[in-house]
């Protein structure tokens, strides 16, 4: 490429590309049953006092990731049942159908909120790759690999520092970026449920806190390999 000030550009494009792409790569990784596997069987993890054994929160979670992944409507969720030998109503049930259902209204209207964020972080997602891979191939045959390489070494750098200081405040105040997140991606009021709620049965506190420590390692690791990798690039 003749112009450097056009390849430095671009060279800026990816580096700033890297943490979008890094993270929602974790994240998406995340949104699997290995992860769900994984995290209902680490040391501590708090039991349902409802009456939800590990298998059973196995099975009904891994719907509920599959329904934030596929195209279905909200009935995916919304016409699941309790099975008669693990009935146990909410607390806030008025008639027997409530009690049956897996999920109350205000659960599957935060489920389609989580949905519509996924989906369109999926998208981003794509977006970023699909840069990232377009913006190599025009690198490698426009002469600026170099560069290229630079700016990738840069972003995992970016990425490093931008965790590092996400975890610190998930591991110190974790309450704090908790309620920051959602009331950024959610409307306030519309994401808190109570503890015989089955997304809280499901998800409690410690699973969301695990998630964003997972998140900070796995794309803050790749950012750490990326950046001594490529350290020697400008």
């Amino acid at each position: 490429m003749k112009s450097t000030t056009a390849s430095r550009f671009l060279s800026l494009l990816v580096t700033l590309l890297m943490p979008v792409a890094l993270v929602l790569t974790a994240v998406r990784i995340l949104l699997t049953p290995a992860f769900l596997i994984f995290e209902y069987n680490t040391p501590g993890f708090p039991p349902d006092r409802f009456g939800f054994a590990k298998e059973d929160r196995l099975y009904w979670a891994n719907i509920a990731v599959d329904y934030l992944l596929n195209d279905e409507g909200i009935e995916f969720l919304g016409d699941l049942r309790f099975p008669e030998n693990q009935l146990t109503p909410p607390e806030s049930c008025q008639f027997m159908d409530d009690c049956t259902r897996l999920y109350n209204d205000r659960e599957l209207q935060h489920m389609l909120d989580v949905k519509a964020v996924v989906q369109t972080a999926l998208v981003v997602w794509y977006i970023s790759l699909m840069g990232l891979v377009g913006l190599g191939i025009w690198a490698k045959f426009g002469g600026w690999w170099a560069l290229y390489l630079g700016g990738m070494g840069r972003g995992g750098w970016l990425t490093v520092g931008l965790l590092v200081a996400i975890l610190l405040f998930v591991l110190f105040a974790f309450g704090l970026i908790f309620v920051a997140f959602h009331n950024v991606f959610f409307e306030s009021g519309t994401w808190t449920f109570l503890f015989s709620d089955t997304l809280i049965r499901l998800f409690p506190e410690r699973f969301w806190r695990d998630t964003f420590l997972a998140v900070g390692l796995l794309a803050g690791g790749a950012g750490l390999v990326l950046g001594l990798v490529f350290r020697k690039h400008k």
